[in-house]
Parts: structure tokens; sequence; C-alpha cells
């Protein structure tokens, strides 16, 4: 996500960081190279000059100039500018006093709407308790009421449908009077998308808004399209007012021009972000967490939410009294990998950790390689898995024979479990691990 601005902007700002003092020929090199990240990440020429312009004036005020670190006063400013850039505060969903609350769902063609929808509806089920229905109005892309029918019954939403026969009009507004009657706390209308902006588009959407009432309309968006996701959000915003946005293939987009440009550009906040293919990768947008993940500063605060939500309660705990005891097994490390399975992909959940994304640059994360570690694992005793230090020779040559590997792999698991339980067992006595010397060890 955003890894070609996150670093060029890692490498123009690390140079400031250990710098005693700062003069304003560095502040206006260092600026010089921000503008050209910005601008090669396809970010809107104007937001870019806005931008610096902001950062330039508190740098080169007694924000930064004769003050103590003054560097690392310019990359906490540029944190701050690029949050306020996309947004300042983090926003969801307005619910109605008197439900369904409705939510309308609009875009072009290809960007993931449909789909967006049924993620929307999940998130809003699993999160908030909602009782969620969906209401299938793209009545003219061949097999998109098929296709919510689908996404819909897999987020665990009911889904209303008549077909392509009616009208989308006429389907939204039945569709109002079935959630009302059923008593859904939210209705989410999925409408018909088109290739562009046409005003055919746009009186189905103003037709069916006004047979809803939506208490908000929400704009689904490519990130991956860049500039060209801004220019369509600019569009809709001159002929339907919409309430926010929501970014689609967000992980897919290494330069980040949507969700840098879009709050800006149109002055609608970014409510939601997908983050994935799986239905359950969707976040609400948090703009100060998203320049600190481009900042390399890491997103913990995600880390954590993501961790809460996989994590049951009593296995914490019970793994917390394992750690303190000692007792950390390969069943626990497992179980451990398995829970991170669950919080989605690998290279993702490291980066959220601060300094990784500049140590992780450059390297190809199998995801893979938890099959194999689960494979070795699996295919020892219970007793091995309980006892490690069993593992010895004719014992390592049988797990690797029962998982299909080789003895190197499962001499590799061993040693890497080692390390970690040795990582746990000084975390379980509340010691602060080196982990300089813990990675020296894996050599």
């Amino acid at each position: 996500m955003f890894d070609s601005l996150s670093e060029k902007l890692q490498a123009t700002l690390s140079g400031l960081r250990g710098r005693g003092v700062l003069s304003e020929e560095d502040v206006t090199r260092a600026l010089r190279e921000i503008r050209l990240a910005l601008l090669e990440a396809d970010v809107n020429f104007k937001v870019v000059k806005q931008f610096t312009d902001a950062v330039r004036e508190r740098c080169l005020g007694a924000e930064v100039i004769g003050r103590l670190n003054p560097g690392q006063q310019v990359v906490a400013i540029v944190a701050e500018e690029l949050t306020a850039m996309m947004g300042g505060q983090s926003a969801g969903v307005s619910f109605a006093s008197r439900p369904p609350t409705v939510i309308l769902m609009a875009g072009l063609q290809g960007s993931g709407k449909t789909t967006a929808a049924a993620k929307l509806a999940r998130m809003l089920r699993v999160e908030h308790h909602s009782s969620v229905a969906l209401a299938a109005c793209d009545v003219h892309r061949p097999a998109a009421v098929e296709q919510l029918v689908l996404v819909g019954e897999q987020a665990g939403a009911t889904v209303y449908q008549q077909g392509a026969e009616r009208s989308a009009v006429e389907i939204a507004a039945w569709a109002l009077e079935r959630a009302r009657t059923d008593g859904k706390d939210v209705l989410i209308v999925d409408t018909a998308g088109r290739l562009h902006v046409d005003v055919e588009l746009m009186a189905e959407l103003v037709a069916i808004r006004d047979a809803t009432s939506p208490h908000q309309v929400l704009l689904v968006v490519d990130a991956m399209t860049g500039q060209d996701a801004v220019n369509v959000a600019e569009q809709f915003a001159q002929a339907v007012a919409f309430d926010g946005v929501v970014l689609t293939k967000l992980d897919g987009d290494a330069r980040g021009g949507a969700a840098l440009s879009v709050r800006a550009v149109t002055g609608k906040p970014i409510l939601f972000a997908s983050t994935g293919e799986k239905l359950d990768q969707f976040e609400r947008f948090h703009p100060d967490r998203m320049a600190q993940r481009i900042l390399g500063m890491g997103d913990v605060l995600t880390l954590i939410e993501k961790a809460g939500r996989e994590v049951d309660e009593r296995d914490a705990k019970q793994l917390e009294r394992r750690l303190k005891s000692g007792e950390f097994d390969l069943e626990d490390f497992l179980g451990q990998l398995r829970t991170m399975r669950k919080m989605g992909p690998l290279q993702g959940l490291l980066g959220m950790l601060p300094g990784a994304g500049a140590q992780l640059r450059g390297m190809q994360l199998d995801e893979r390689e938890f099959d194999r570690v689960e494979a070795i694992i699996l295919s020892m005793t219970p007793e091995e898995r309980r006892h490690p230090d069993l593992i010895k020779g004719s014992r390592r040559l049988r797990i690797a024979r029962g998982s299909g590997t080789n003895v190197q792999a499962v001499n590799q698991i061993v040693k890497q479990f080692a390390t970690v339980r040795k990582l746990m067992r000084q975390v379980g006595r509340g010691r602060m691990p080196d982990l300089g010397a813990l990675m020296r060890q894996q050599r």
C-alpha cells in the first residue's frame, strides 16, 4: 500500500531526522523532493501545492528553526499535514434516529461497488450488531443481482431482489418498505454503474435517491485509478451530492494519488477502505493512521484492533498465563500463526509495525510458508509439540516425511520456535526482549 510514495518520503525525511540544526535551504531541498514524490504518486497538483506551502510555512516558522531536534519536528509537521490533507478526523456511518438507516452506494462500473456494499453490510453486522439488508438495484449489468445475492449471503445480510424485470427505482422503493416491515436496522442500496459518468446514470441515481431518501450517499471509487478516481469523484460531486467516499483496491495502490487527493478536491471524507478481496478486508479510514503508515511510523492501533477482533479473550488470558509460567509450546505457536492468518496478509500486518516498512521493503513474504509450518507442526505428536526438545534425529526424519518437507525445514522450524519461545519468556517476565540478539541467533 503506497509503497512507492512511502519509500520516497521516508528517504527524504530520514536525512532530516538526525540533524541538529536545519537551515532554510535544507527545508527547501526536502520540500522539493516531497513535491516530486507526491506528483509522481499522481496526487492532484493543486493539492500538492497547498500541502507543500503549508509545510513550508510551519517549518520556517518558530516551530522548527532554532529548536531542538528540528528534523524530528519536520517529520511531525509532514505527518500532521498529510493527516489534514486526507480529512483530519475519521468518520463513519451516521445512523438514523428511526431505522432503517438507508445508505445509497454509487460509483462507476468496475469500481467494486457491489462487493463494497456486501463488505459494509458485514462490518455493520459484526461490529455494530446491526440487522442489515441489501437492495439489488443494478438491473443493467449482467449477473449483478446474482452477484449481490451471493456476496450478501456470505456477509450475513438479507438481500431484497426482484431480478432485472422491474425498474431500479421501483425495486429501491419496494426494498425500503420491506426493510421497514422486517425491522431492519440498515438498508444498503446497490445501484448500477456505467463505464463513465453520463446523463442516464445520474438521472437514475437521482430518482433512486428521491425514492429512498437515504441518510448517506457513499461514492465508491477505485484507488488504483489514481487521478482518474479523483476526477470521477469531482464529477459525481457536481451532479449528485454524496456524503463520503469508499476507496476500493487500496491494498494494490502503490502510489496513493486517490487517497491523498479526493478529500481536498471534493471536500468529502474517505469513510472506508477496502484492503483485500475477502469480505472482512474492509476498514474504517483513519487519516492519521494512514499518514503514519506512509511515513514508516507504523499503525499499531489498527493492528491492535485487528487482533482484538480475532483473539478470544479467554484464549488470550490462558496464553498470558502460559507465558508467565514459561509453558509456551508449539501448540501455542501454531495457534498464534493461525490467528495472524485471520488478521490479513502478513506483509500488511508487519507494515503496521513502526519502522518495519523500510526493513521489509523489497522482501517477498510467501504466505504459503504458513502452510508449510502448519504441516510440519501437525506432523508432530502431541508430546513433541509440548516438549520440542524431544525432536531429535529419527523424529525429525519422520516429521519431514509426514509433512512432505525435508529435515532441513524441520530443523529450521525447531530453531525458529526456540528463538520465539525465548522472546516470549522475556515478555512474560515483563522484560523488553533484545530483538537484535535474537535475530543474530537465527543466522
